[in-house]
This record gives structure tokens, sequence and C-alpha cells, in this order.
């Protein structure tokens, strides 16, 4: 499947792929912590917004359109500079096309893009009980810090999340 899929920057257009991806899975409740489902008027808004330090890539199948899309953006820290190497990382992936190869299209294609973005390292919460998630993060080189204990409450239940981080340089 991977050899069908091409990943590129996101484009405005992108918007209603995008969330076609990104609403059910923040519906369905398991994946993630975001709790309201996105309009495509504010997706479009989302992307307009995106800084030279954005990074937003899509992954694009031939025959289905974005079936995924990973993005690195600025640790956001208003009261500082001293994070401005760490960016945060998320990836989405439609559910027909999960274990698919998705993800190790945008992996690679992602570190570059925030390599040349100057991140040196970049870092996320994943859900403690997403668990494919974790696999597939670890399996590209992220390594886990820690947990955070009910680190997010959704619909009156508390949510742990793993830490993760991966350094850019890649001599390390």
């Amino acid at each position: 499947m991977s050899a069908d899929i091409t990943v590129r920057p996101v484009s405005v257009d992108d918007a209603e792929q995008v969330i076609a991806i990104l609403n059910p899975i923040i519906v369905e409740g398991l994946y993630t912590v975001f709790d309201e489902p996105i309009s495509v008027d504010e997706e479009r808004d989302y992307i307009r917004g995106l800084t030279e330090r954005s990074v937003f890539l899509v992954a694009e199948s031939a025959s289905e359109g974005v079936v995924g899309f990973q993005s690195v953006d600025a640790f956001h820290a208003p009261y500082t500079r001293a994070f401005d190497h760490v960016g945060v990382i998320g990836t989405y992936v439609a559910e027909a096309y999960r274990r698919q190869g998705v993800a190790r299209a945008l992996f690679p294609r992602t570190f570059a893009a925030a390599s040349q973005a100057a991140y040196e390292k970049i870092f996320s919460f994943i859900r403690a009980d997403n668990l494919a998630a974790l696999a597939a993060y670890r399996s590209h080189g992220f390594t886990v810090i820690g947990t955070a204990k009910q680190q997010a409450k959704l619909n009156g239940r508390y949510i742990d999340e793993v830490l993760i981080e991966r350094a850019l340089n890649l001599t390390s």
C-alpha cells in the first residue's frame, strides 16, 4: 500500500479531507484527547495560520486522496525562548489506512522538514491506552520519558498520557 502513498505539504484545499480523518477519531474518543469536532472553516483558518516553522504534511493515495497527516509545531511557551528547539508532533491516519505504511511514509519526511525548520527535538503526549500509536512512534526512534497520570479528562474519565521524545540530530 505505501507505494501508492505520496507525501506533500498541506494546502488550504486539503482542509475538508483532513477533518474527514480527524473528526471521526475525535468522535470515537479513543485515540486523541481532542474533544470537539473541527469545522472545515476552522481547519482552513488553522492551515492559513501556519508559520514558516510549522510542518504539516499529508499522505495522499492516488485513488483515495488524503489518508493521513502529520504535523510539528512549536512547543508553546510564550514566556521564554528556551524551548524554541522543541517541536510537538501529531500523527493521524484514516481508519481504513492504518497499518498500511502511511505513518512509515510520513515520519522520515516530517523529521527532515522539522530539522530544516530548526527543530532539534520533537515531543508528544500519546494516550497511554493507544498502544498502536506508542508502538509506531517507538519504531521511529521515539523514547518514552514518562507518564502523566490523569493528564486529560474526557466524559468524566481520566486518561493517562505517555510522554515521548526524539532527537532530530541524525548523528545521535
